[in-house]
């Protein structure tokens, strides 16, 4: 084969990833239909026949260790008709490792623990499934452990709601919404078309397109107070979008503001739990940040819970507010605000 010819099929477009998923899927399929015709075997991986060639030029030296002939795939296409040798061994079912069949158990028993999430009974098949493609060395062990480990699947609280909103995202069916805000200590009417129930950072969301908001907007299932499923059609419009919830539910892009704070070492943990930008250091000790927040009352918050170990430096009206808070809150001890306290 040319040296042009092995260089054909535009390779370097997909990752790495994708072309070795294709690989191993392929070599399995062309050894159970030998003499398969080239463009046959293309059209079945959905790709072009002249990146099928690229692929048998690089399964031609791939192989068991050592790299002798006997150890190499035999590969012939120059006729256009497919014949594969000596990769019985890739052509073999894989079986799950311990470490590999735990993670899936453990993760499907957490499922199970949610009322309303999954048919018990698939899970169940599911499970017994997996036990039987763990390595027979092995089974028993993962299987001992999946029942011994317990995943917080989520509180009654979070929890409740999940059987009324899947059958919602079901029917699609829009939902009405008593939802707690938190941040401005109120509750919130709302109707919602679901769009999926995911959880991230330890917490089950509702994500769908809120009426209200005429928006996208993630709903933690323990702050929903009432949930009501209405005979409304709930599909989303076109323009609903999930998030990408991969770094987290909440989004700095979100913020409608951001506030500058100097922590004490004491209060450093915040870095390891909120989005933020470090703006320098000044005795190496003492911080100072920049974080995004879309409420003032969650910052000033925050700095209450740092009991004294951050001072809020801007915007100056947040200041001034964290301010009248702890003079608020010493009236009633009858005390006065010291110097560093009218600071934070």
């Amino acid at each position: 084969m040319s040296p042009a010819r092995r260089g054909a099929g535009g390779a370097g477009q997909e990752s790495a990833t994708a072309r070795l998923s294709r690989l191993l899927t392929m070599v399995p399929w062309l050894l159970r239909r030998q003499g398969v015709d080239l463009a046959d075997a293309a059209d079945r991986f959905g790709v072009s026949p002249e990146q099928i060639d690229a692929d048998l030029a690089l399964l031609f030296v791939c192989g068991l260790p050592g790299g002798m002939p006997d150890d190499l795939i035999e590969a012939e296409w120059e006729s256009g008709r497919v014949y594969l040798g000596n990769a019985d061994t890739i052509a073999r079912p894989l079986r799950l490792g311990v470490d590999e069949a735990l993670t899936l158990l453990v993760g499907l028993r957490s499922l199970a623990d949610v009322p309303g999430l999954a048919d018990p009974q698939v899970l169940a098949d599911t499970i017994a499934v997996l036990e039987d493609a763990v390595d027979a060395s092995s089974a028993a062990l993962a299987r001992t452990a999946s029942r011994r480990i317990h995943v917080d699947a989520g509180s009654h609280a979070e929890t409740r709601h999940v059987p009324a909103l899947r059958e919602a995202l079901r029917q699609r069916r829009r939902v009405h919404l008593r939802y707690v805000v938190p941040t401005r200590d109120e509750a919130t009417e709302r109707d919602v078309d679901p769009m999926r129930l995911t959880r991230s950072t330890g917490h089950w969301y509702l994500e769908g397109w809120c009426h209200r908001s005429q928006d996208t907007r993630l709903f933690r299932l323990d702050r929903i107070e009432e949930l009501e499923v209405l005979e409304e059609d709930g599909t989303p419009p076109p323009q609903a979008h999930p998030r990408d919830l991969t770094q987290g539910p909440y989004r700095p892009q979100d913020a409608a503001f951001s506030a500058g704070l100097v922590l004490e070492p004491e209060a450093r943990w915040v870095l390891d739990y909120y989005p933020h930008e470090v703006l320098g250091s000044t005795d190496g000790e003492r911080v100072t940040i920049r974080i995004p927040a879309s409420d003032p009352a969650w910052v000033t918050r925050l700095v209450r819970r740092l009991g004294g170990h951050a001072q809020i430096v801007d915007p100056p009206e947040l200041v001034e507010r964290v301010r009248d808070e702890a003079s608020a809150a010493l009236a009633l001890y009858d005390l006065p605000v010291q110097p560093s306290e009218e600071r934070r």
